[in-house]
């Protein structure tokens, strides 16, 4: 059983980013060749170039795991290991929710320095 949505999430980051590990690409890949042909919020992930898309597929991705989670019975050997697969996403999904609000709080942060600067250097037309 692959952690496809952590998986994704990396290769959503490695796009968003512009990182070009190669490595960790090619790991991910592999661990989600069956996801990447099938659409669906999986593949939709991975190839998320935005912190929004990221976001609004991850959320998919944790729906359809929750689901998931639901249905397994609890005798089944893989039960204990989608249960932390669960909670890992949630912590997954969590953390790119910090990510994208310091963004948008460093964006804000650099409006109000513009606005400051141009208070205490007034630039004539």
């Amino acid at each position: 059983m692959a952690c496809a949505e952590l998986e994704a999430l990396r290769l959503a980051l490695l796009n968003i980013t512009g990182t070009t590990d190669e490595h960790a690409k090619r790991h991910a890949e592999a661990e989600l060749e069956d996801y990447l042909d099938d659409p669906g919020p999986i593949q939709a992930l991975a190839n998320a170039t935005t912190l929004d898309e990221a976001q609004r597929h991850l959320d998919a991705a944790l729906v359809d795991l929750e689901e998931e989670a639901t249905r397994i019975d609890e005798d089944d050997p893989q039960s204990g290991y989608l249960r932390g697969r669960l909670v890992a996403v949630r912590d997954a999904e969590r953390s790119l929710r910090r990510i994208r609000e310091g963004a948008d709080t460093f964006l804000d942060d650099l409006g109000e320095t513009h606005h400051t600067l141009h208070d205490a250097f007034p630039v004539e037309d």
